[in-house]
């Protein structure tokens, strides 16, 4: 083992923060090539050794004019002169060495660098005499030949670490050995070692080892030039880059780039950034937080103060003040030890705090910096007192969510923070915000956004896509179909790879027309001369639009360079340039441009183009379809012909309603029309009659018809909710009780949903608490979770099914028609309401509509279609299923039961024809058959169904 002295004066090595990363393993390399060498002394000529034999310097000695095999015999010569100690156990410092370090540490100072790196090293290796000047000299490197190449380098990224806490850490121990160990040197074997010689020296009594059991200084740094030094031609007037700051390596200057143009254009959130910026002004608790959904402009609205500070609309208190993005994942790569994270953290803050700083730090996701498992990292407990001391002006940003599960459960920081909410902008809004932003895309992409294709992006991300929040999944689809244009520009057109594909089989064709007699070949040597001539065409035209579509861009960008150096010069008042720009260059890119799209418009009018440059709203509503599945030409049918033929669409599937399916479809028109209160939902009725008359049945053809899907139906059985505890499921569990981060059952369906048919079936078994929170949701259209989140059901339809009143129903049918009878079952009707709902209830309802009993001809008419779906099932196994009139008569006929409507038809028609279908289908009885004729025949007495194959 090693044995420790105490330090008696004060030396470099002493301080392992005082070096770069590169230059405190510089020394540790080093150190271990001093004991291969049995050396006494930490010298010069180790240093020299590793920077010229270790391939982790090649970046800096490879700019040097020198022979690095002729330094390195000459290093190794010397050393083989130095005393030797075979058992040495402590390793000393050398003179020339502590000299070369504290002349490298003035060059630091000079260069203005925070720590010592290995370029202020080379700097001042001519300055030892011992044995680096020397060696420079027979070599014919000198110090200014050495800065001058070490100017044309580019400085590398070091990472920026912090110190370690202790000097007994082995994992820090164990990190440093490996990096030594891996170090590429020379092993001196012991039959060159001369005798040992042990010299002693008074003055460096300085124990090296403690470089290995200090830590290594993890810092990042960047040279700066000597002041005074100027960029010139001249070959003695250099200059390096400047510093880098905490701020530069942990931030994104957001005030810089709003300055070069790098943000992109926000709008619509006046209010917002008035309110931020009247929280900055204030002179305590001046540190807003922006709560809002992912992707409602958060950060937008950050940039947005960031482009209004440069351009001097702010208030005198915040002119100047440079606003810093603060990058976590940059604080916490590399962090390895504990503490380098808030070491980090701290060297920011020291920055900010700086007198001539000016800085105001935004942290996005603002509730990461909270944790709470010690394990993990935490410096919500250092921006606490930089925030109630006055120290640091701090926007953050975060989601209601995670807000309140991280910052409001910590008061301290709570109370230090002033939330401004960022609400979802409204649709009109969200088309404003895409259109400014659309010619940052077309610029990018390369293609025309039009403004039809825009609109569409609004209005389908905001039916279909219900998970995200508006303009962000409005511009990915935007982004998302540009990029899709883009590659079909550059891509080969399909046409043109199916003409490739069938002139390679009629290649494969021609190959074995040579064995199979049978086979014209003349005939095929035609088609392949035809398709080959056509693709020489195609390709050709395909060629010449890609030529004149990408020059086309290239224009634009360059219109639009030209629009920023038009206003440079206007700001500079450079009116001379301003001119030139005006009257010659822009009048020359439009007259190019007018000749590119006439060329292209000639190319486009000889036949049908291959390429398009513009996306369409039929381009966003193929994304939208691939996002969701919904079938295109539903997203492209227009919303007024939907509402025109609603009642065709309701019909198609519900049988026997004509009186209820008008009733719905003329309240749904009213509500779209715009006759309706916009706080209350599209529309709310009760649907009351027997059990299966089609009641939920129109409600999933309304979801169909309205929504597009029939799984746009919420639907949830109210006999689950009869208990009175049982209706917290609605709104979500309370806090403590299992399941509480889940959300209610209404409330979270409909919050993912917000664009559906909610369907509450057979309500009347709900409990009498539940209809207390319908009145809310019936009359302001909205509903608060367990969470505290409102939700939206302005977009939704309500519908109720009873089976209030069945039998009262059941028996007007059996009567005949009069105007007493009516009577009479609609006060039936009306006691029944009364009696099992409250009044107020009942009248913040739409419609409450009445389902007559279905008669024969209905459960015909629901029979052919029950068929038809089983046909649908036949045909995927290539069967065709034909069904005589007379069979489904008596299907019908059987199954008539007026007090249970349609419900019986299922169970005759699995009884009388499925599984005697499906018994004959696995006993392959049709086998080679297209087909399946189904009719009855009596046989001893008894109606039975034959099957009969069918032969094409």
């Amino acid at each position: 083992m090693f044995k420790y002295e105490q330090f008696t004066r004060t030396t470099l090595v002493s301080d392992p923060n005082h070096f770069s990363e590169a230059g405190w393993n510089l020394l540790l390399v080093a150190q271990n090539v001093a004991r291969r060498w049995h050396h006494c002394y930490l010298d010069v000529e180790h240093v020299l050794e590793v920077l010229f034999n270790d391939s982790r310097y090649v970046h800096w000695i490879g700019c040097l004019p020198i022979d690095i095999d002729a330094v390195l015999d000459q290093i190794e010569a010397f050393s083989l002169d130095q005393p030797f100690n075979e058992y040495n156990e402590e390793l000393f410092m050398g003179d020339a060495l502590e000299l070369l370090l504290e002349t490298s540490d003035k060059y630091r100072r000079k260069w203005k660098s925070r720590v010592l790196d290995i370029p202020h090293i080379l700097h001042a290796l001519p300055s030892d005499i011992r044995i680096a000047k020397k060696i420079f000299i027979e070599i014919g490197l000198s110090e200014k030949m050495i800065l001058r190449n070490l100017c044309k380098l580019t400085i590398p990224p070091i990472p920026v670490l912090k110190p370690r806490s202790s000097f007994s850490n082995t994992d820090a121990l164990s990190s440093e050995q490996n990096w030594v160990d891996s170090a590429q040197v020379k092993t001196i074997p012991k039959s060159s070692i001369p005798t040992i010689q042990i010299k002693s020296k008074a003055k460096s009594n300085v124990p090296v080892k403690t470089i290995v059991k200090s830590t290594v200084a993890e810092r990042g740094t960047k040279l700066s030039a000597p002041s005074g030094i100027q960029n010139t031609n001249s070959n003695d007037d250099l200059k390096l880059e400047r510093v880098s700051s905490a701020l530069e390596d942990f931030g994104r200057d957001l005030t810089a780039a709003a300055r070069t143009k790098l943000l992109d254009p926000v709008i619509g959130r006046d209010g917002e950034i008035r309110q931020l910026i009247q929280v900055l002004s204030c002179r305590g608790k001046n540190n807003p937080v922006l709560i809002g959904s992912p992707g409602v402009g958060k950060t937008a609205t950050v940039e947005s103060l960031a482009q209004k500070i440069v351009e001097g609309d702010v208030p005198d208190s915040l002119k100047g003040l440079r606003l810093i993005a603060l990058d976590l994942g940059a604080l916490i790569a590399g962090a390895k030890l504990r503490g380098q994270f808030e070491e980090r953290f701290r060297s920011v803050l020291n920055e900010i705090n700086a007198p001539d700083s000016s800085v105001v730090l935004f942290i996005d996701e603002l509730h990461t910096i909270v944790s709470n498992d010690r394990s993990n990292l935490d410096i919500s407990s250092l921006l606490k007192p930089a925030l109630a001391r006055g120290e640091l002006r701090c926007i953050g940003a975060s989601t209601p969510e995670a807000y309140r599960r991280t910052i409001e459960k910590d008061l301290a920081l709570n109370r230090l923070f002033q939330q401004v909410l960022i609400k979802e902008p409204s649709q009109d809004l969200s088309i404003e915000i895409l259109r400014r932003l659309k010619i940052r895309y077309e610029l990018y992409h390369g293609v025309t956004i039009t403004d039809a294709a825009v609109i569409a992006a609004n209005r389908l991300s905001s039916r279909y896509i219900s998970d995200r929040c508006l303009p962000d999944k409005a511009i990915d689809l935007i982004d998302e179909a540009a990029a899709q244009l883009r590659i079909e520009i550059t891509s080969k057109p399909r046409i043109i790879k199916e003409i490739e594909e069938e002139i390679r089989c009629l290649e494969v064709a021609f190959f074995e027309s040579e064995t199979e007699p049978i086979i014209d070949q003349a005939q095929l040597q035609r088609k392949q001369d035809i398709a080959t001539q056509k693709l020489v065409n195609l390709e050709g035209k395909w060629q010449s639009e890609k030529r004149h579509l990408l020059s086309l861009s290239r224009l634009q960008e360059e219109n639009e360079h030209l629009k920023y150096e038009l206003l440079q010069a206007e700001q500079a008042g450079d009116l001379e340039k301003f001119s030139r720009l005006k009257y010659h260059d822009a009048i020359d890119i439009q007259e190019r441009r007018a000749q590119t799209e006439q060329a292209l418009q000639k190319i486009r009018r000889s036949g049908n183009s291959l390429l398009k440059q513009q996306v369409e709203e039929s381009d966003i509503a193929n994304i939208v379809a691939r996002w969701t599945g919904i079938p295109v030409q539903r997203l492209l049918a227009g919303e007024r012909q939907k509402l025109l033929e609603l009642e065709h669409h309701l019909g198609e599937k519900v049988i026997g309603q004509p009186e209820a399916v008008f009733a719905v479809a003329a309240a749904i028109r009213r509500a779209r029309a715009g006759m309706k209160n916009p706080n209350r939902p599209v529309g709310s009725f009760l649907f009351l009659g027997p059990t299966g008359v089609g009641k939920t049945e129109l409600a999933k053809a309304l979801a169909a018809a309205l929504f597009d899907e029939e799984e746009a139906l919420v639907r949830l059985d109210m006999s689950e909710f009869m208990e009175r505890n049982a209706v917290a499921r609605l709104l979500g569990a309370p806090p403590g009780y299992v399941g509480y981060e889940e959300g209610g059952q209404l409330t979270e369906a409909v919050r993912q949903r917000p664009y559906a048919v909610v369907l509450l079936d057979e309500v009347e078994k709900a409990h009498p608490d539940v209809f207390n929170l319908l009145l809310q949701v019936l009359d302001d259209g909205r509903l608060t979770d367990s969470q505290a989140r409102t939700v939206d059901f302005r977009h939704t339809v309500i519908v109720m099914t009873s089976n209030l009143a069945g039998r009262a129903i059941l028996d007007r049918s059996r009567k005949e028609k009069s105007k007493l009878a009516d009577d009479a079952c609609e006060a039936a009707v009306e006691s029944a309401l009364l009696k099992q709902f409250r009044p107020e209830f009942i009248n913040r309802i739409d419609e409450v509509i009445r389902f007559r009993p279905l008669e024969l001809v209905d459960l015909q008419h629901i029979a052919r279609l029950q068929l038809a779906e089983l046909g649908d099932l036949l045909l995927e196994q290539g069967l065709r299923l034909e069904i005589s009139e007379s069979v489904v008569y008596k299907l019908a006929q059987q199954s008539y039961e007026p007090e249970y409507g349609a419900r019986p038809l299922r169970r005759i028609l699995r009884r009388q024809l499925e599984n005697p279908l499906a018994t004959e289908l696995l006993e392959d009885r049709f086998r080679d058959a297209t087909g399946v004729r189904v009719y009855s025949d009596d046989i001893n007495n008894k109606e039975k169904l034959i099957f009969l194959p069918q032969y094409s």
